[in-house]
């Protein structure tokens, strides 16, 4: 995945914002808050960050091409980098990123999720 094809994906997901900083990466947020990160490769190689659940963290650290996260990960936050693009395919990257936005709006607060449309359940009756 290019990072054109990762901003294009992002800005696709619901309620999100895009900026460029810490020295240049591709920052997606929903409500405020990161979910996605392109940026940071060794050697100016590509590098996807995103949030995981605790099983999908335990399970991605461990597989080549995956590493937990530099800064984040360090500070205790489930966050993995995929530091090379051939080890998954695109669309397993697609998952992680939409399941990070997932998870990081459901750590918004009830009243952001509804003023942004996110997580809304609409009951059957």
């Amino acid at each position: 995945m290019t990072y054109d094809e990762f901003n294009d994906f992002c800005q696709a997901l619901p309620a999100t914002t895009h900026v460029v900083q810490w020295g240049g990466a591709q920052v997606w947020k929903v409500g405020g808050k990161v979910f996605a990160i392109g940026g940071w490769g060794d050697n100016d190689s590509p590098a996807y960050t995103f949030k995981t659940s605790d099983l999908d963290y335990d399970v991605l650290r461990e597989q080549p091409g995956f590493r937990p996260a530099p800064y984040l990960a360090s500070r205790g936050m489930k966050w993995i980098q995929q530091v090379d693009a051939s080890a998954a395919a695109d669309e397993e990257l697609k998952y992680y990123l939409t399941e990070s936005h997932r998870i990081v709006s459901l750590g918004l607060s009830k009243k952001k999720q509804k003023e942004l449309g996110l997580n809304q359940q609409v009951h059957p009756f």
